[in-house]
C-alpha cells in the first residue's frame, strides 16, 4: 500500500510509545511526536500601553518581560486555526522551513563586505533581473 507521508506522520522513530498533550484550541489529547508544535514569545504588556509604561518607568531602558510558551495543536485543529496548510503531493516532499518573517530593521548585520550587506549590487547586473533569453519557473 503506498504511503501518504515519509514518516506517517509522526517522529516516533524506534518508540513504541509516546506521551500524549493537550491541543491549544480543542484540547483534544495528540501524541507528542504528531503534534504540531509552535513556540510563542509574546511581551506582557500589549503594544498600546508600552510607551505608557516607558515613560512611567523610573528606570531607563528597562526591557519589559516576555511571554515565552510552548503550544500544542492537533492537526485537525491545526488547519483549521491556519497554523498549517494543506500541501500537495509533491509539495510535501519539500522539507525545508518557509521563509521567515522579519519586519523592516531586525536583519543581522555582518561586517560590512560579507555577503547580504547593504550597499552592495549581486553579480551580472541589478537584483531581480533577468538575462535576455532566460525564462522563469515552468508553470504547472
Amino acid at each position: 500500500m503506498t504511503k501518504k507521508r515519509r514518516n506517517n506522520g509522526r517522529a516516533k522513530h524506534g518508540r513504541g510509545h509516546v506521551k500524549r498533550v493537550r491541543c491549544e484550541s480543542s484540547g483534544v489529547l495528540v501524541p507528542k511526536d504528531k503534534a504540531i508544535k509552535r513556540f510563542i514569545v509574546r511581551n506582557i504588556v500589549d503594544a498600546s500601553a508600552i510607551r505608557d509604561i516607558q515613560d512611567a518607568s523610573v528606570l531607563e531602558g528597562y526591557a519589559l518581560p516576555k511571554i515565552y510558551r510552548k503550544v500544542y495543536y492537533s492537526v485537525s485543529a491545526a488547519i483549521h486555526s491556519k497554523v498549517v496548510r494543506v500541501r500537495s503531493v509533491k509539495d510535501r516532499r519539500n522539507r525545508a522551513p518557509p521563509p521567515r518573517y522579519r519586519p523592516g530593521g531586525d536583519r543581522p548585520q555582518g561586517p560590512p563586505g560579507a555577503p547580504g550587506a547593504p550597499g552592495q549590487q549581486q553579480q551580472g547586473g541589478q537584483a531581480g533581473q533577468r538575462a535576455p533569453g532566460q525564462q522563469g519557473p515552468p508553470r504547472t
